[in-house]
């Protein structure tokens, strides 16, 4: 599986607040991709989530 967040992200903290395993925010979203693979639920649901449709699962 491959996460990216495109230029949309607006770094609103959703993703981070529901996976925090994985996204951090700094000037937008950040991926932890070590840490994909161990929280893919977790991941899709913070996709699903972003208020921008920023979080691309592939």
């Amino acid at each position: 599986m491959t996460v990216k967040v495109n230029d949309s992200c607006v770094a609103c903290g959703a993703c981070e607040s529901i996976c925090d395993a994985v996204f951090s925010i700094e000037d937008k979203a950040v991926v932890n991709e070590a840490a994909v693979a161990d929280n893919i639920d977790a991941v899709k649901e913070a996709a699903d989530s972003c208020p921008v449709g920023a979080i691309e699962v592939e």
